[in-house]
Order: C-alpha cells, then sequence, then structure tokens
C-alpha cells in the first residue's frame, strides 16, 4: 500500500511540475468549419429547383413511409437487417469502437506480473565460498511493475481526439450506407411495380391492337377494306408484341436485386412483388426543409467533417514524437530459495521515472508532420467539395423531379385526347367513313401515348426516391439509433 500510495504521489507530483513547461497539447485545436462560405451562404436558405411539387417541411426520419406502402416498409426492415453491405458497416463500427477502446486504454497504468518456480544449485562464487556449498533447491522469483506514460506534451490526447473522429466518420459512413439500402430497396421495389404497369399497358395495347386486326380481316371478308389493311394491322400488332419481353426482362432483373439488397437469394424473391401493378408515390408535395437542413443531415458531410477532424489531430500526434516520453514506474519483486519465501532479505522494489526521446535529427518526426498537415489540407478540401456536392445532386434531384411531373401532366393529356380520337375512328370506320389506315395510325397513337404515360409514371416514382436520398434519408437526429 505505501508503494503504491509513493507511485500515485510520485505521478502526481511529476505531471504538476512538468506541465508547467508546456501550454497545451500539441498540434493545432480542431474547430468545426462552417459548411458554406458567407458568399455561399444562400444556399442554406430554400432550394431553387422544386418549384410547386414540394414544401419546406422537415424530411422525416423513415421518408419511405410517406409512400404509405406496408410491402415496401416490409422490405426495407428486412433490408435494414439483413443486408451484407450494411452488416459490413456495422461490422467496421464495431471494430472502430473497439480501436478507440484500446486507445482510451493509454491513458491508465499498465500493470505486469510475473512469477517463475525453478530449481538449481548456485554458485560457490556466487556465495563467496569454495567449500560447502548448499546442493540443490527449490528457488522462486516473483514480481509486479506498474507503469505509467505521463502525457506531457498532449500526443495521447491528439491520439485519443483522431479515434474518436474516426469513430464518427465510421458512423457517419453506416448511416451512409443505410440511405443506399434504403434507396436502392425502395428503387428496385419501384422498378418492379412500375415495369408491372407498362406490361399490363404494352399487354392492353397487345389486345387492343388484336380486335384491330381481326376488325380488318372481316372488313377484308366483307369486301369494304384490301389485304393491305390487314398486314399494316397484323404488323402493327407484333411491334406491339415484341415491347413485353423487355419489361419482363427488366422487372425480374428488379426483383431479383430486391432480393439481393434484403439479403436473400435472386431465386427467393418475394413474389408478390412479382405481381405488383403500381409504382409507389407520394401523393402531394415532398417535404425537403432547405440547404441547412441538407448539411446537417446528409451523412456524408458528417463523415468528411469527421474525417477532417481526425486528420487535424494526427499533426497533434506527429508533433508529438518530436518531444521526450516520460513513463513513471513502480516495481518490487522477491527472488530466493522456496524455504525463505516471504523474508526481508528476498524482496526489492524501484520507483522513478523513464525518459526517452529519440532525438529528430534525420528529420523523419518533421517529414510525418508535414504528411499530416497535407492531409489535412486533403480532408478539408474534401469537405468543401462534399458540401458543394450534397447542394448540387439535392438540386439535381429535386430539378428532375419537377420537370417529369410537368412531363407527365402532359403525357396525360396526350393520352386523353389519344383516347377520344381513337372513338372517333373507330365509329367512322365501322360507317365506312375512314381507311384502316387512318385507324390504325389512331391505335398505334393511343398505344404509344399510353406507353409514354406508364414510362413517365415508373420515373416519377424513381425520382422521388432519388430526391429523398440526395436529402440524406433522415437519421441525423440520432446517428446511433436503428432506423428500424
Amino acid at each position: 500500500m505505501k508503494l503504491a500510495r509513493a507511485f500515485v504521489l510520485a505521478s502526481a507530483a511529476a505531471q504538476a511540475l512538468l506541465a508547467g513547461c508546456v501550454h497545451g497539447p500539441v498540434g493545432p485545436d480542431y474547430t468545426a468549419p462552417a459548411a458554406l462560405t458567407a458568399a455561399q451562404a444562400a444556399s442554406s436558405g430554400p432550394f431553387l429547383s422544386g418549384g410547386g411539387a414540394t414544401s419546406e417541411a422537415s424530411v422525416p426520419p423513415r421518408w419511405w413511409r410517406l409512400f404509405e406502402d406496408p410491402r415496401l416498409d416490409g422490405l426495407i426492415a428486412q433490408a435494414f437487417e439483413h443486408n451484407t453491405d450494411l452488416r459490413q458497416a456495422l461490422a467496421t463500427l464495431e471494430r472502430a469502437t473497439a480501436v478507440e477502446a484500446e486507445v482510451h486504454g493509454t491513458e491508465k497504468p499498465a500493470i505486469t506480473l510475473n512469477v517463475g518456480p525453478s530449481f538449481g544449485h548456485v554458485s560457490g562464487l556466487s556465495l563467496l565460498q569454495r567449500d560447502q556449498v548448499p546442493p540443490g533447491r527449490l528457488g522462486y522469483s516473483m514480481g509486479a511493475a506498474v507503469a505509467y506514460q505521463v502525457d506531457l506534451f498532449g500526443q495521447l490526447r491528439r491520439a485519443l481526439e483522431a479515434a474518436e473522429a474516426d469513430t464518427g466518420a465510421t458512423r457517419a459512413a453506416v448511416d451512409l450506407v443505410r440511405v443506399t439500402v434504403a434507396g436502392g430497396t425502395a428503387q428496385a421495389y419501384a422498378a418492379a411495380c412500375s415495369s408491372g404497369l407498362q406490361l399490363r399497358v404494352a399487354r392492353e395495347s397487345v389486345r387492343l391492337q388484336e380486335e384491330a386486326l381481326e376488325l380488318a380481316q372481316r372488313l377484308q371478308r366483307a369486301g369494304r377494306a384490301g389485304a393491305i389493311d390487314a398486314v399494316r394491322a397484323r404488323a402493327q400488332l407484333e411491334i406491339l408484341r415484341a415491347a413485353i419481353p423487355p419489361l419482363e426482362a427488366v422487372r425480374q432483373q428488379s426483383l431479383y436485386r430486391l432480393a439481393t439488397l434484403t439479403g436473400t437469394a435472386p431465386r427467393d424473391f418475394p413474389g408478390a412483388v412479382g405481381r405488383c401493378e403500381q409504382p409507389p408515390r407520394v401523393a402531394g408535395l415532398l417535404p425537403v426543409g432547405d440547404g441547412a437542413a441538407l448539411l446537417a443531415r446528409r451523412p456524408d458531410v458528417r463523415q468528411a467533417e469527421r474525417s477532417l477532424a481526425s486528420a487535424t489531430a494526427r499533426i497533434g500526434v506527429a508533433t508529438g514524437d518530436l518531444y521526450p516520453k516520460v513513463t513513471l514506474g513502480l516495481s518490487s519483486g522477491s527472488a530466493g530459495f522456496l524455504d525463505r519465501f516471504a523474508n526481508r532479505e528476498t524482496f526489492s522494489y524501484s520507483l522513478g521515472p523513464l525518459l526517452s526521446w529519440t532525438l529528430p535529427e534525420t528529420g523523419v518526426a518533421r517529414a510525418r508532420i508535414a504528411q499530416s498537415e497535407a492531409a489535412t489540407r486533403v480532408a478539408a478540401a474534401h469537405f468543401e467539395g462534399t458540401v458543394l456536392g450534397a447542394l448540387r445532386e439535392a438540386e439535381t434531384a429535386l430539378n428532375a423531379y419537377a420537370r417529369e411531373l410537368e412531363r407527365h401532366a402532359a403525357l396525360a393529356a396526350a393520352r386523353d385526347q389519344s383516347l377520344t380520337a381513337v372513338d372517333q375512328v373507330r365509329a367512322l370506320q365501322i360507317n365506312g367513313k375512314l381507311g384502316q389506315l387512318d385507324a390504325l395510325d389512331a391505335e398505334r397513337t393511343l398505344a404509344s401515348s399510353k406507353a409514354a404515360l406508364a414510362a413517365s409514371e415508373a420515373r416519377l416514382a424513381e425520382r422521388q426516391i432519388a430526391v429523398f436520398m440526395a436529402l440524406g434519408g433522415g437519421w441525423e437526429a440520432s446517428p446511433t439509433a436503428s432506423p428500424q
């Protein structure tokens, strides 16, 4: 107990005495940079794109629930539990947390124990005796040592700051994977359902063209139309049928991707999704927030900022190699013959500091400092680029969604006009006032407008999901919590 108390007092005295030699930890103190410069401050306000299709309401943490599709909710929950990319990211986070715990361990004293029994015969010279040397006997040696490195120049503190920042960057990377997994699952689901819708439209167009072909054949048999009309109708039918296999391939690819994202084999894709014919879509305005909320929410921005903090702290770690390291040590031991165990003459102890200093004459330490400073400048530029890239991606996604809404409205109007035209043409054709060619043109226009509208429905779902992915997913309120 006396030795332990002496060690503690010596440690405290050494730190108090040596701390006066320095003003703080080596290396620069980290201050989180502003996401936007003064010249870019306007970007923190409302987005330029989106028009009347969005609102400044906050993005909900689980944005996919805005689609009000229980099947989609279940698929994303399954992906969060079984997706292999997310499992890798979580394991990487566990490793980073363990590394941080290892660095924290340097703040505590290191204790070493050793015990060794022995049997032997001592030399007479060691006992200063020529005769009557004791015969071989059982012996022992045991000892304990406590060592504590005094963080005189703050190198260990900077190492801890770097480890904590690395853990924060890894945690943000996990959220980034969650954004990708949620968005990818929603996109695969939407693509499967959109393909189902397009297939239904294509098959309906085939059915209508089959009716047109039958009509042309009846008119031909009645002598009211020529053979060329039936040939043209059959050619148009084959063109419409040719559009079906590519759509089936797209749907199957989406189902395979969905199965993989949810952690299952491609052949085990969800069968219910294979029958889906209505892509998910958020009704009304999309809640998108503003630029400031975007930058606070985006996981890649948080990851870049934490990486910059880590790089800054490592300048201090490298700078610490220019200065000596002081380790306080306390050791005690007992060694002798077993029959004299615990006698006073078998005990020994020592207490004192150990000073180690690798003189930086070779310039290695300063070269490492220069490397760390350069790495910090790289991290700072990467952070600024990530911020600008996040703003660009959000504006691009919002603009694409707004333009697709306009396109969808125009295609819907064209589809309605084509339906009216087909009804009128059929009535005229039955009464013999219009030829088969005009009827085929009207049918072809209707089929094209329906297919274009179905494709636009698919793009709208894709654009909405892309908007939410660009906005960052919504885990900024609780980065460590499970998003399920």
